[in-house]
């Protein structure tokens, strides 16, 4: 018998022993099924937040620079005091002398019920000056963005995130309408493109743009203080140095001695997608261990079906050995006759993860990609556990004396 007869013949002994106990090779393959199906959608899960939320940050703008005022350290952290430091000189400052400064927002913020007709929406408004739609690298959709008179004349003007639009004029035709917000009239100059929602889930269509002069003198009873600045940095490479230019600027304007703590805070994009990282890795290590644990409890599951197959056929196996079979072709058998359970329950396994991934994103409507990468390795793991956890069932089958498993009854 050639090498390719032996394998053939081995492989149809092992599904024909396979098929003889359905149920219980039914419920071997479950276990698979079910981990692999478990990796298959926890990876899913963890890749689609992943990819949602490094979009989400990068929809921020590039080279994106917050600073906030009033942070303070209290028992060794940094806490925000609510007391803005932040002025209108500060963010012309930061624009004149930051040579890797490219643009500077001076920023504030309220929220209101807006009016426009027999509509209202409740919303957030912003303050911000012309750089703004650089800084966020946000376009304009409709109209036009509001000019440097606009915020020093401190205009009654205002810019739509398409959310406000849509819900103030459904039916269109938002430029140059007036809308109320707190019984002050704006008019719309312009309406920005749909960005979607951010890293918390935050709707960044749902707002109102307006100068921040506008901001502070009439919706929040003639406020001098700031309460962000956003900044743009002239390079990606440069975010460090502007951020260091930045702090030694702003640290000598309030004359703060060496040692002192800041009474501000800056944030980086690398920062915000350097800690929404290390939040996804540790939710993707535990989907991961729910996965891991539910193939160890499917390669346990098949490590002790063989056992007890080989239990009861142990007079097959001797009677098999006594007319020529050698250890290792008993050994083969029961090897392939795990492996064999083990894919099998894989292929299952990949469709019923991609199934559950599929009903996951439409019900929930969590952000979900299967990539092959995952089908691979959850495919590539079951066959691995076929072999680790069917080689001690299979070498216990070829060690037996074949004189005492014929005598076994």
């Amino acid at each position: 018998m050639t090498g390719l007869q032996r394998v053939v013949s081995i492989l149809r002994i092992g599904m024909r022993a396979i098929l003889r106990h359905k149920l219980r090779s039914f419920l071997t393959v479950l276990g698979i099924v079910i981990g692999v199906g478990c990796v298959i959608t926890m990876v899913a899960i963890a890749t689609g937040a992943s990819k949602a939320i490094q979009s989400s940050i990068n929809s921020l703008g590039s080279n994106f620079i917050m600073i906030f005022p009033g942070a303070v350290t209290q028992s060794g952290a940094r806490i925000f005091t609510g007391q803005s430091s932040l002025t209108e000189d500060d963010a012309a400052a930061i624009k004149a002398e930051c040579p890797s400064v490219a643009y500077v927002s001076a920023g504030a913020r309220t929220s209101a019920q807006v009016v426009a007709g027999e509509e209202n929406w409740g919303t957030q408004i912003q303050g911000a000056d012309v750089d703004w739609p650089f800084i966020r690298a946000w376009n304009m959709a409709e109209g036009a963005f509001f000019t440097e008179g606009d915020v020093k004349s401190a205009a009654k003007v205002a810019v739509l995130g398409r959310t406000v639009a849509d819900a103030l004029f459904p039916q269109g035709g938002s430029l140059g309408q007036t809308i109320r917000i707190k019984n002050v009239p704006f008019r719309v100059v312009g309406v920005l493109e749909a960005k979607g929602g951010s890293q918390m889930g935050q709707d960044q269509d749902d707002v109102i743009i307006a100068p921040y002069t506008t901001l502070l003198k009439r919706l929040e009873s003639h406020s001098h203080r700031l309460g962000v600045i956003l900044v743009g940095a002239a390079d990606p490479s440069l975010v460090p140095q502007a951020m260091g230019e930045i702090e030694a600027l702003l640290r000598q304007r309030r004359r703060l001695q060496p040692g002192q703590d800041n009474d501000f805070m800056m944030r980086s994009q690398e920062e915000i997608s350097s800690i929404a990282s290390q939040s996804i890795n540790t939710f993707s290590t535990l989907l991961g261990s729910v996965a891991a644990i539910s193939l160890l409890v499917g390669g346990i599951g098949i490590m002790n079906i063989m056992l007890v197959s080989v239990t009861e056929r142990t007079r097959e196996i001797g009677i098999r050995m006594a007319v020529g079979a050698k250890g290792r072709d008993v050994l083969s058998q029961f090897l392939i006759e795990a492996v064999v359970l083990s894919l099998v329950g894989g292929g299952i396994g990949i469709g019923a993860g991609l199934l559950a991934s599929r009903i996951i994103a439409d019900s929930a409507g969590w952000p979900v990609e299967v990539t092959p990468g995952s089908i691979a390795m959850a495919f590539g793991t079951a066959a691995l556990i076929g072999i680790f956890f069917g080689f001690y069932p299979a070498r216990k089958a070829s060690k037996l004396d074949p004189i005492e498993a014929l005598r076994y009854e």
